[in-house]
């Protein structure tokens, strides 16, 4: 029993210490969720329990909240995230590149499974140019907007005409705010 919580306790720790290491525009938290070949998976039922109950919620990647718009996808720290319109689904590219990724942060992930909770779209990765893995959501890549400083900002909604929000389905929210 003690060998398990050790195990637990030091997976809890690993994703915490890596959590804060993520930095500004990323999210790079892996959790007890990863693939069947992690050391996690192998933890009798009761062990694995207590390391994801002891995790905080933000451990998930990606996770919902609620907005003028309505449930909204949020990233780290409870960021918004957005798509761009000028993405092609499923091509496995960013249109948004070079002086855009200044403005508009790629979603990454240190996995190709990235970690989700409340969010029913498909989750995928794409390369990106520096080799890290943008998170994709029905095909499509997300981002932060750099003017997003706090959990439920939402300032990108709208801009241009082609950043839009995204629904925990994976859809583009496009219309107005919620009265």
């Amino acid at each position: 029993m003690k060998k398990h919580l050790s195990i637990g306790l030091s997976a809890f720790a690993l994703a915490a210490l890596l959590s804060g290491c993520g930095g500004g525009a990323t999210t790079t938290t892996p959790t007890s969720a990863a693939p069947a070949t992690s050391a996690a998976s192998s933890m009798p039922a009761e062990s694995s329990a207590a390391a994801s109950s002891s995790a905080p919620a933000s451990a998930a990647e990606l996770t919902v909240a609620q907005s003028k718009y309505g449930q909204i996808v949020v990233g780290g720290q409870g960021l918004s995230v957005y798509y761009f319109t000028k993405n092609t689904k499923d091509s496995g590219t960013s249109a948004c590149t070079a002086g855009c990724l200044t403005s508009w942060p790629a979603v990454t992930s240190t996995t190709a499974t990235p970690t989700v909770e409340g969010v029913t779209g498909k989750i995928g990765t794409i390369p990106t140019a520096d080799g890290k893995m943008q998170i994709t959501i029905n095909g499509m890549p997300i981002y932060y907007f750099a003017k997003d400083q706090a959990a439920g900002d939402t300032n990108g909604q709208g801009v241009g005409g082609v950043w839009y929000l995204v629904a925990p389905s994976g859809e583009m929210i496009t219309a107005p705010p919620v009265p």
